[in-house]
């Protein structure tokens, strides 16, 4: 997969879509308090696909 191919662009951004929705998502959870280990794994998954973007992202 190479960074410029119509695809590659096309995985990463729903990567990031993904991640800032399980951002927002798990930060509610665990805000609000009602299932605050399912919304710290959602913000670790979060974290995680964000560092595999930038992995494959960078120049």
């Amino acid at each position: 997969m190479t960074a410029g191919s119509g695809f590659a662009e096309f995985a990463l951004s729903l990567a990031m879509l993904a991640a800032f929705a399980l951002a927002i998502a798990g930060g509610r959870m665990v805000i609000k308090g009602q299932d605050r280990q399912r919304g710290w794994l959602m913000l670790g998954v979060a974290v995680v696909l964000v560092a595999n973007v930038l992995i494959w992202a960078w120049p």
